[in-house]
């Protein structure tokens, strides 16, 4: 079963996507995050060290299709939204003109939908929802905001079960 786990920050979306996988055994946790020495990013990626159980085992990469594809198990991937901020920075995108990197980032979106939709293990991901507020005044928001929403859709039109998770409640907006 393919979980996409979505919904606002701090909304509750990590624990529930963390509950959903937590009985599946042996799990794989494919951290997306940059890495940075900003001190709050650091106590979030800690506290959700902390949550997690010990005898899961911890990746950290960017190169999300290739983890989803060599998958020998269940996993978690936290977060999509994460993730699309690294690919970006990765692909110097803010101040670039986007035709010099949109193919690309096209093609990073496309092969982890297609690592997605392949996988044969339970797999659940999280990702933010985005696009509910006011269209940001600057270029990165617009741009992070519209890309996310792209890769939410695809990642969702290729998910078994999408929830969305408000206030730490969990609404069902997609079931097998």
């Amino acid at each position: 079963m393919r979980t996409l786990v979505t919904g606002g920050v701090r909304s509750g979306k990590s624990m529930v996507a963390e509950e959903l996988i937590a009985s599946a055994g042996q799990v794989t946790y494919i951290a997306t995050g940059p890495r940075s020495d900003d001190t709050d990013w650091a106590e979030r990626v800690a506290a959700h060290r902390d949550r997690r159980p010990a005898d899961w085992t911890t990746i950290e990469t960017t190169d999300l299709a290739t983890a989803l594809s060599e998958l020998t198990g269940p996993a978690l991937v936290d977060c999509l939204g994460t993730w699309l901020t690294s690919v970006l920075d990765e692909l110097a995108v803010w101040e670039a003109p986007q035709a010099s990197w949109e193919a690309a980032l096209a093609e990073r979106f496309r092969r982890v939908t297609e690592a997605w939709a392949q996988c044969p293990h339970d797999v659940v991901a999280v990702t933010n929802e985005v696009g509910w507020g006011l269209v940001s005044e600057h270029r990165s928001g617009r741009i992070f905001a519209d890309w996310l929403g792209r890769l939410n859709q695809s990642v969702a039109g290729a998910s078994d079960r999408v929830l969305l998770v408000v206030a730490g409640q969990v609404l069902a907006v997609k079931q097998p």
